[in-house]
């Protein structure tokens, strides 16, 4: 790391210090925003190197909150853009970049916004997305930047444990299910670590997950990401179901579920499952004739 780097990380938030900034804002943190803070500098430095940064390259970060990772983040890469729903933390946040490394504070951009509407980002399209994300909106946040922002070319995200494995599950897997393969068609996605349920204020009832992604071309470009996805989520909408059965209303009628998946070499008695994402993918093209 650089001695711009060096010195932004000197000066990371700790608990103390998001607990004065919380009270003088005035702010609780809220269950329905699913808003747990980072507090821990240590495990900031760790997602930082996990996501091994380039000098060069734009950050998208969603949900800064008081700014921990935010400062990490400034000190490896040349721009930040943080996507903040609370319009007050959105408002403090480059206030505590000015105090806390002034000499990067240029290179942050805060948008007030919902991650999951945003259809457009200011200045050059990011490259990375590195997030502490919301449990209740991780897997929607990720789907949605994916599909919208086709500059992510790969991305580092702390999610609640049980959501990290659902998003890296391999087909067959007990936890394999819509996230994983929707995911899937986007990036190749690994876990990255645990993270204590400790490093965060207030403390959650569980602990967190890294997932690490890189994206890739879609399993198959003769079919919309739109028909593909409708299949899975008639898929998995009953789980223990047949394919021939789950997927019948999507269809038009159980036999004709089952001609489109013999016609694309799926085997009807087969669950959902089982299925790569590229299988889904045959489904739907076979689905068209």
């Amino acid at each position: 790391m650089n001695g711009v780097g060096a010195s932004a990380a000197q000066r990371l938030l700790g608990p103390a210090e998001i607990r004065d900034i919380a009270h003088r804002l005035g702010i609780r943190p809220s269950k329905r925003l699913g808003q747990n803070f980072v507090t821990d500098p240590g495990t900031v430095r760790r997602i930082v190197g996990l996501a091994a940064l380039a000098p060069d390259d734009a950050v998208l970060e969603v949900g800064p909150g008081f700014g921990s990772l935010t400062l990490g983040l400034l000190g490896a890469a040349r721009r930040v853009v943080a996507i903040e729903v609370d319009p007050l933390l959105a408002g403090e946040l480059p206030a505590t970049v000015a105090a806390r490394a002034p000499q990067v504070a240029g290179r942050l951009t805060v948008v007030t916004a919902d991650a999951a509407r945003i259809t457009s980002l200011p200045g050059e399209p990011p490259s990375v997305l590195v997030a502490n994300l919301p449990y209740n909106v991780a897997v929607p946040v990720v789907l949605h930047l994916l599909a919208t922002v086709p500059s992510l070319a790969r991305g580092l995200v702390m999610v609640q444990a049980e959501v990290a494995d659902r998003m890296t599950a391999p087909p067959g897997s007990r936890v394999y299910g819509v996230p994983s393969v929707k995911l899937a068609w986007y990036a190749s996605a690994r876990r990255a670590g645990p993270v204590s349920r400790n490093v965060f204020w207030p403390v959650p009832n569980v602990d967190s997950g890294l997932v690490a992604f890189t994206r890739r071309e879609p399993p198959d470009h003769q079919v919309r990401r739109e028909e593909v996805f409708a299949v899975v989520d008639a898929a998995f909408a009953q789980r223990r179901k047949t394919l021939r059965a789950a997927l019948a209303q999507w269809a038009g009628g159980p036999a004709e579920a089952e001609r489109i998946l013999r016609g694309a070499g799926v085997d009807p008695g087969a669950r959902g499952e089982s299925l790569h994402v590229a299988e889904f993918a045959r489904i739907a093209r076979e689905a068209r004739r």
